[in-house]
Formats: structure tokens, C-alpha cells, sequence
């Protein structure tokens, strides 16, 4: 479960509301908390960490967030740095009230500092004890194998976990990253396995009727292509048969993929968080499967870029 969704505007669920999410995922069973420094500015953290040492014994709980993105007007405030990662994870600690994070993650790939400077800093957080796990979000593979092969040639600690864009209309993860990470025994927790909203039915052509449906142009960005419809339309159609939700559908769908481990989703209202749930014990047949995936379409890359290494200045 993430809690990026935490906040203070426009269809972000504050603190307050915040508080029965986490109580209806830890009485689900869910332990898998995933935020970042980023969220709302550091809000998220601080609003995670409050309820999760209100709510849970820290030992029973897994505590994700990242580092990368923009956290002030200088230069030093973003990135993969050394100087950077360091104090953003103790800010982040900071946020959260913890004595440690279980899985620490960047949040991107940085190509100004050299891997090796990355790699090496986080090393260190774990050796200090302030970090247990280390993951990384989405990149190019052959990004992810070179950081993979130097932290294991230089005895670092290796990244954990692969946090990709993977959903029913966004599947070129498939290519090389998802098969890199089954080779190398990473554990994928992909972001986004319901498109935003798109494939619950909420979105139409011409926007969608909810209130983040209605503003949420980044969506329209990536999924809005008239076979992305199609494939919305074949979630809905097989929800109606089994008498589920579309939203249901489409995340047992991710949980069925190969490599899956744990998709993060985002909900801002609590019915929402209690139909997914039930996901967990939704099974496709082998012809819905089919039928989910026969409309598929490339997408160029989205969520991420990815520039060859000749293109990289310095």
C-alpha cells in the first residue's frame, strides 16, 4: 500500500482521513507501507510515520520511501549525489520518526553523478544501520544491470527491489525488465497497476467523472490511445461477468503477471481500499487473461526517460 496519496490538496486524503486507510489496511493484513520525500513535500512521510507508531509495532511493518526528486531551490536538493542521499535519508528519518527505513529507494536514475558514487552512498546507510533494503524505480534496463553487476563486483549491497510502470495498458516492462528482474531474483512492486484510475472506469475520452479523473493530465498523457479503451472496455466487460469491480479485475491481473511481488496502489477513499483488497482472492481464467491482454498496443516509454549513454553530458 503506498501513501502517496497523503496530503493536504485537491484529491490527496489529509491526515486526518488518512488514519482509517492504515487502519483498514494493517486489520487487512496489508504491512507494506511505500511513500517518498517528494509526496506532498515530505508530508506524506510525516503522516505515515505517525499513524504506522500509532497503529503498529514497528517489527510487523515494512516502511518504503525514496530519494531523487526536488526538495528545495538549490542544487544540492535533488539527485543521486552522495551529499543528497545521505541527508535525504535522514530527513527522511526525520519525517517518519523512525530509527531506520526498510526499503530505501531511488526514486529515478541520475545521470550526473557516477553510479558508482550512488551506489556506494547507499551502501553506507545500510551499513550504518539506517537502512535495511535498498530498491530502485523506473529506469532502462540496462540502466538497472549496470547497477546490479558494479554493486556486486565492488561487495555493495545490491538493489532489492524494481518499482515499475506496469499495468494492463502500459506492459513494455515485459521486454527486459521484468525477465532481468526474475534472473536476478529482484522482487517487483510496480507502480500504477490500475493506470491512475483509467482502468476502473472512471475515465472517459472526453476526461472522466471523478474529481482526479477531471484534472489528472499526466493521465491523459499516457493512456488516452483508442486501444487503451478497448482494453478498459474488456476489463469492464469481464468485472460485469464475475460480479466484481473493473478495478478488482485489473490489479488481479498484475497479481497473476510473472515476477509479480507487490503492486502499490493508491486510493484516496476507503471503499475504494476495501475493494482492492478483495483483489487478493480474485483468480482470472487462462481465457480472461487472454481476453484482458488481446487489445495490448506499444506504448513508447512512459514513466521514465531513457537516454543512451552517448547522450549524457556532463
Amino acid at each position: 500500500m503506498p501513501a502517496w496519496n497523503t496530503g493536504t490538496t485537491g484529491w490527496h486524503v489529509n491526515k486526518e482521513d488518512a488514519r482509517e486507510h492504515f487502519k483498514i489496511a494493517l486489520d487487512s493484513g496489508i504491512n507494506f507501507f511505500d511513500t517518498a520525500d517528494v509526496y506532498s513535500c515530505g508530508l506524506s512521510e510525516e503522516i505515515t510515520g505517525h499513524h504506522l507508531r500509532e497503529m503498529a509495532s514497528r517489527d510487523d511493518v515494512v516502511v518504503a520511501t525514496k530519494v531523487f526528486g526536488v526538495m528545495g531551490a538549490g542544487p544540492n536538493n535533488r539527485g543521486l549525489s552522495r551529499k543528497h542521499i545521505i541527508e535525504g535519508c535522514e530527513k527522511s528519518l526525520k519525517r517518519l520518526g523512525m530509527d531506520y527505513i526498510d526499503l530505501y529507494q531511488i526514486h529515478r536514475w541520475d545521470p550526473l553523478p557516477e553510479i558508482e558514487e550512488t551506489l556506494d552512498a547507499l551502501d553506507s546507510l545500510v551499513r550504518d544501520g539506517k537502512v535495511r533494503y535498498l530498491g530502485a524505480s523506473s529506469m532502462a534496463a540496462w540502466q538497472f544491470s549496470k547497477a546490479l553487476y558494479l554493486a556486486k563486483e565492488h561487495g555493495w549491497h545490491r538493489f532489492a527491489t524494481m518499482q515499475n510502470h506496469y499495468n494492463l495498458v502500459y506492459r513494455e516492462e515485459e521486454r527486459e525488465m521484468i525477465p532481468l528482474c526474475i534472473d536476478q531474483k529482484v522482487g517487483i512492486i510496480p507502480w500504477s497497476p490500475l493506470a491512475r484510475g483509467f482502468l476502473t472506469g472512471s475515465r472517459t475520452k472526453d476526461g472522466g467523472s471523478t474529481d482526479r479523473a477531471k484534472t489528472d493530465d499526466f493521465a491523459k498523457k499516457m493512456y488516452f490511445k483508442d486501444a487503451d479503451f478497448k482494453v478498459a472496455d474488456a476489463v469492464s466487460e469481464i468485472a460485469k461477468n464475475r460480479g466484481v469491480s473493473p478495478a478488482q479485475v485489473a490489479l488481479a491481473w498484475v497479481l497473476q503477471a510473472p515476477g509479480i511481488t507487490s503492486p502499490i496502489i493508491g486510493t484516496t477513499k476507503t471503499a475504494q481500499l476495501q475493494d482492492l483488497i478483495g483483489a487478493v482472492d480474485l483468480t482470472l481464467t487462462a481465457d480472461e487473461v487472454k481476453a484482458l491482454e488481446a487489445h495490448y498496443t506499444p506504448h513508447p516509454i512512459l514513466g521514465h526517460q531513457n537516454p543512451a549513454p552517448k547522450d549524457v553530458k556532463r
